[in-house]
């Protein structure tokens, strides 16, 4: 890749996605600049759906379409990221299946706007967020691929859950959206158009609290691959996993009202975060445990009894 094409993809990924990109410039330098490739490539897509306000359904269907045929080298790339893209989906064997999952989950965008069960939400988060850890295992190139990748899609589904329960607020106001599931909004009593007014209520905090155990589940079977990487890559995949699970302490800590405000992340917090992971895993070199001992994540009952399998843990 040319330098031009990994500077556009930087810069996409610094404006849109500050978290991700903390923990991508602990990557070495080989899969660093493949991910701000592929993650510059998945905005774009994103950003066809997610910043249509005025564009016609059909011209964006069509924009997606041209994207789809671009990253499969069906049509030439236009501009460096898709250049770059097609040139890592040749390197690291992305296929086109792949590719055009992610970008059928970005249509589907265009005309969902509510999910029945978290099933349906699940299949459409196998094109938005599975092919994203599936692209990004392949980037890492580990070993025994066929280990990591389940933990790999367990991870990206986690990343985006805690989004969606994050952006509440926003994706109703600015998008019309609800990505919480209405059977679990049902079984609490909250209605779609509660949410649409921005009502908290305490049905609501406990409809998000069900969804965040659920997400939580899904932190610890991804974060239980990551020792199927390679070295280099475990301790930047461990912070961004530490990072996006800390907006589950914030979401807490305001009892589960993300109507009111988006709950975010200061810059203070999460250089906390970063140099606590670092010190425990300067300690330890087991994913789980040090995840178990710095993250939001609570632990199970079954891992209160000890620190892990992997060797010692600091206790201040």
């Amino acid at each position: 890749m040319q330098q031009e094409q990994i500077n556009a993809g930087k810069a996409i990924q610094k404006r849109t996605g500050k978290t991700f990109y903390l923990a991508t410039r602990f990557l070495p330098e080989r899969v660093r600049h493949a991910t701000h490739v592929l993650y510059a490539f998945f905005r774009i897509a994103d950003e066809i759906v997610d910043d249509a306000d005025g564009i016609p359904p059909d011209e964006q269907r069509a924009e997606l379409e041209a994207l789809r045929t671009q990253a499969i080298g069906e049509t030439d790339p236009d501009g460096p990221v898709l250049e770059a893209f097609n040139e890592l989906r040749w390197e690291y064997d992305i296929t086109d299946e792949e590719i055009n999952t992610f970008v059928a989950a970005m249509r589907s965008d265009i005309d969902t706007d509510r999910y029945e069960t978290y099933d349906d939400l699940e299949s459409y988060m196998r094109g938005s967020a599975a092919a994203v850890g599936v692209m990004m295992t392949a980037i890492m190139d580990p070993d025994d691929r066929a280990a990591a990748l389940p933990h790999a899609i367990k991870l990206g589904e986690a990343f985006q859950m805690t989004n969606f329960l994050r952006d509440v607020r926003e994706d109703v106001i600015e998008r019309d959206r609800i990505y919480l599931p209405q059977k679990t909004l049902n079984a609490h009593g909250v209605s779609a158009a509660q949410i649409e007014r921005l009502e908290y209520s305490e049905s609501f905090a406990a409809a998000m609290s069900a969804e965040l155990k659920r997400t939580e589940a899904l932190y610890r079977e991804g974060v239980a691959g990551i020792r199927y990487l390679p070295e280099d890559c475990q301790l930047p995949v461990l912070l961004a996993s530490v990072l996006y699970a800390e907006h589950h302490t914030v979401i807490r800590s305001r009892e589960y009202d993300v109507l009111s405000r988006e709950p975010t992340l200061s810059t203070a917090r999460k250089l906390w975060c970063l140099a606590k992971t670092r010190w425990h895993w300067h300690w330890n070199r087991d994913p789980e445990a040090v995840f178990r001992r710095v993250s939001a994540v609570p632990a199970l009952e079954r891992d209160r009894h000890g620190p892990g399998h992997g060797g010692r843990v600091p206790t201040q």
